[in-house]
């Protein structure tokens, strides 16, 4: 019997690559108008290609693309990057569609919930603090808490003692089949792929369900 329910954050209940791409594309056009000689195309590009190598939460990722392509960090440059690109992350952040009429369900029927998040601790705190969301969760787990990333088992066996139920009766949703459902699956937890926000395939990697959306949880937890 299911008796929790932890999450993942970014692609999972918020639609966190709709922002990413949205402020990506107004950074590289600041930058280009700042001076960057390179194409919006290009830059877009190689951009998303550091992000692969570090991480999409990477914290200096366009000090790393201008040390790349210019060989330095011109501020003139970085700066007008860095200010379009929080301009238009404020605005296009927001959870996937029916994510608080799920958690309204799951809570009324008694689960315990939780994060399980690779962002950085203040920011995954005041993520779903924008969101309206942080008030449904018993437990949140972030990079700060255990200073590893998913797949390894130390923040989801973090997750686990906090919830103080056996990994076999907790559900763990996610959208990255490498690092959520392998990771959740290592330490004995139940998986379900949150398609409806599936940036990365990985095969081989196997989820006890899927979603198509995140309302399919309520026909799998009863």
């Amino acid at each position: 019997m299911v008796k929790a329910v932890l999450f993942d954050l970014d692609n999972t209940l918020i639609d966190f690559m709709k922002m990413k791409r949205m402020s990506c594309e107004a950074a590289i056009a600041a930058m280009i108008d700042g001076g960057l000689l390179m194409e919006k195309g290009e830059a877009y590009e190689k951009l998303f290609e550091l992000y692969s190598v570090h991480g999409i939460e990477h914290q200096e990722i366009f000090q790393k693309f201008l040390e790349k392509h210019l060989g330095k960090v011109d501020y003139r440059i970085l700066a007008k990057g860095i200010a379009a690109y929080r301009k238009v992350q404020a605005g296009f952040l927001e959870p996937f569609p029916h994510v608080r009429q799920t958690m309204v369900r799951l809570k009324e029927r008694g689960l315990k919930l939780g994060i399980v998040s690779d962002a950085p601790g203040l920011k995954g705190w005041v993520r779903l603090a924008e969101m309206n969301l942080l008030d449904f969760f018993d437990v949140v787990v972030t990079l700060d808490d255990t200073g590893k990333l998913k797949p390894h088992r130390m923040p989801f066996a973090a997750a686990v003692k906090k919830l103080g139920f056996k990994p076999k009766e907790i559900l763990f949703v996610g959208d990255n089949p490498k690092r959520d459902i392998a990771g959740a699956k290592a330490v004995g937890m139940k998986t379900a792929l949150a398609r409806y926000g599936q940036v990365f395939e990985s095969e081989g990697i196997q989820a006890d369900f899927e979603l198509k959306d995140i309302l399919d949880l309520l026909e799998i937890v009863k």
